[in-house]
């Protein structure tokens, strides 16, 4: 056995003598190797149903050991067999006998089954008897992680519900509307609920009806609700079915944005939805853009184009899964895993003896450490609980190409969007190009009327005016397709004192109506709620004047600006004034003159009257006629 790998089984002695020799001639002869080939069996244990009589993951299963047998690079002296049991939906009784039966036969690992309570029974059976259990489905956690045994390769829940956070909170939605299935898609997408305690979101949670999958009437109440984003956690099978509902509901606009959990969004068809600017986003796990995982997903299309047709999924024909390749590289785990176990043995188990596997414990360390690099992209586990780590989630959206990759998300660096740069610069005339939309005016001569004629006109023939004729140019330049229709109560757009809009306005903000062209008013309280274009039309107040006749300046031009009334009423102003300032002035003269005068009697007065005081006091002041101060400084 080369380089010692691959579990050993013991060979029967060759008989001595010619008969050892003839046989190892007749090998040698044959070409056959020189080494027996090792078998490894695995077990699979699908569930059926009525109208799917072959299980995805069976084939899925079936079509990896068929290829790791043809090419002998990864298990050369090794052959991979298998024991497939089928079982129906929610037996888990059926599947733990099936389970027993199949370790009585000796199986290295256990693959399956998918529904929570089947799979449940068959691990505390693997556990029981050290086996490892293959997981390819979303399992419930469980509270006390005692599952040794157990390897899932699907993402874990609170990895994908964070990734939904991370993307609402990219978007800034403030309100998102949540729509799930059934009651684990709540435990899936706990990280989203919480948020409304830590962000300021508003989150309304809604039931898919059960039974029936006539979604029309939940569709009708978000409709009436103006649920603009909304999250769906459902299958892809219940996806195609929404989505055609959605479509009859009229709800499949630009204005909606829909996210669904499902990992297979990438696999449904999506052509008619593709030219209806609708936004839909989406998670794949599958990398179809490495040319390893696009050359086996093309093989794996060329034999299911080959099988019988079969019912109505929603799905590309031919299509892989992420079920499909989540199950493929699952098998190469185990067969990675296998090429590291040396001197391995499988051995028959009893489930009524709970004797154990004696090389399980070591098997699943091998399974734990192991590294691949498969369909869906990069698988280690958590050699704690067995969970799949270190994962990259493409973002893919709809455009009118078809699904593209427009970021990355990873379970440990988080959301990378590639796409942010590329959305802002698209032109805006492929964006309307093939466009259908609702225009809603109203009538005012001369933008809008009813055009004459002696023949009944219909839809928007019946229309003329500069406001149709400004709309026709648009569309001839954008390429888009409109439908005008006149506003129902026939008003523009006023807000009352509740804050309810009506007219034009109404109909836009509750987008009955893409486009308003009309002669409307732009204003402060209306630019709140909608947005306006450049206008076609600007009023204002305006104030009008005669334009002067031009003439040659002459002498007197300086007397222009004022007429000759007004120069002569000029001329008598300043000669009034020149009199009045001058009698002014005579009068102040005189007075003057007047003032002088009493002022040497009140100086005479004023000497007689205080006499005695300057006699008495001589060096106070000067006297004529005395000898004071002045007659002594005369000496």
């Amino acid at each position: 056995m080369a380089s010692g790998l691959g579990p050993r089984w013991p060979r029967r002695a060759a008989p001595g003598g010619a008969g050892g020799l003839l046989l190892l001639l007749l090998c040698a002869a044959a070409g056959l190797p020189r080494s027996a080939q090792q078998v490894l069996r695995i077990g699979g244990i699908f569930e059926t149903v009525e109208n799917e009589p072959v299980n995805i993951e069976e084939l899925a299963f079936k079509f990896a050991v068929t290829n790791i047998n043809r090419n002998r690079t990864l298990m050369p002296n090794t052959t991979l067999t298998y024991d497939i049991q089928r079982i129906n939906l929610f037996d888990s009784f059926e599947a733990s006998r099936r389970a027993c039966d199949q370790l009585a036969l000796g199986v290295a690992a256990l693959f399956g089954p998918a529904h929570s309570s089947s799979v449940s029974a068959v691990q505390s059976i693997c556990n029981a008897l050290e086996v490892p259990h293959i997981q390819t489905r979303w399992k419930h956690p469980t509270v006390d992680n005692r599952d040794a045994f157990y390897i899932n390769l699907y993402p874990d829940y609170a990895a994908i519900s964070r990734a939904v956070l991370d993307l609402v909170l990219y978007y800034n939605w403030k309100i998102v509307t949540v729509v799930y299935e059934d009651s684990t898609g709540l435990i899936r997408l706990q990280e989203l609920i919480k948020a409304p305690s830590r962000y300021n979101i508003k989150i309304k949670i809604r039931q898919l009806p059960s039974g029936n999958k006539d979604a029309r009437p939940l569709l009708k109440e978000m409709k009436k609700g103006k649920e603009f984003y909304v999250i769906f956690d459902c299958s892809h099978g219940t996806a195609a079915e929404i989505l055609k509902q959605i479509l009859s509901m009229g709800m499949m606009t630009e204005y909606y944005h829909y996210f669904f959990t499902t990992l297979d969004l990438f696999a449904l068809d999506l052509e008619p939805y593709r030219y209806s600017g609708v936004n839909m986003t989406g998670f794949r796990l599958l990398n179809i853009e490495n040319p390893h995982v696009s050359s086996v997903v093309d093989k794996w299309s060329m034999e299911r184009l080959q099988a019988p047709p079969k019912p109505e999924t929603g799905l590309l024909d031919g299509m892989m899964t992420t079920e499909a390749a989540l199950m493929y590289d699952a098998v190469y785990m185990v067969a990675v895993a296998s090429q590291r176990a040396a001197q391995m043995t499988v051995s028959s188990l009893q489930c009524h003896r709970h004797k154990p596997w004696r090389f399980g414990p070591r098997f699943m360390n091998l399974i734990k450490e192991a590294r691949w690099e498969g369909l869906t992209g990069r698988i280690t586990f958590n050699k704690t609980d067995g969970l799949r780590k270190d994962f990259d989630l493409d973002i893919i959206s709809l455009k009118e190409e078809g699904t593209e990759k427009i970021g990355v998300w990873n379970s440990y660096s988080g959301l990378n969007m590639t796409d942010s740069n590329k959305d802002r610069t698209t032109n805006i005339t492929d964006s309307l190009a093939n466009r259908t939309l609702i225009v809603t005016t109203i009538l005012e001569d001369p933008y809008v009327m009813y055009k004459k004629s002696d023949k009944p006109l219909y839809g928007n023939d019946r229309f003329e005016g500069y406001c149709l004729d400004l709309l026709k140019e648009l569309s001839n330049i954008l390429g888009f397709i409109y439908e005008v229709k006149l506003v129902s109560d026939g008003k523009y757009g006023a807000q009352n004192d509740k804050g309810e809009w009506n007219g034009m306005v109404k109909e836009l903000i509750d987008h009955k109506a893409d486009l308003a062209v009309a002669p409307l008013t732009i204003t402060y309280v209306r630019e709140k709620v909608i947005d306006f274009s450049k206008p076609f039309m600007t009023l204002g107040i305006s104030i009008l004047y005669r334009k002067p006749n031009g003439t040659n300046p002459g002498v007197f031009s300086f007397l222009n600006p004022l007429s000759p009334d007004i120069w002569m009423y000029v001329l008598l102003a300043c000669l009034g004034v020149s009199c009045v300032l001058f009698v002014i002035a005579r009068i102040r003269a005189d007075a003057q003159s007047s003032f002088h005068q009493n002022s040497w009697r009140n100086m005479v007065v004023f000497h007689l009257n205080h006499n005695l005081i300057l006699y008495r006091q001589p060096g106070c002041l000067p006297d004529r006629g005395e000898d004071g101060i002045s007659h002594r400084l005369g000496r």
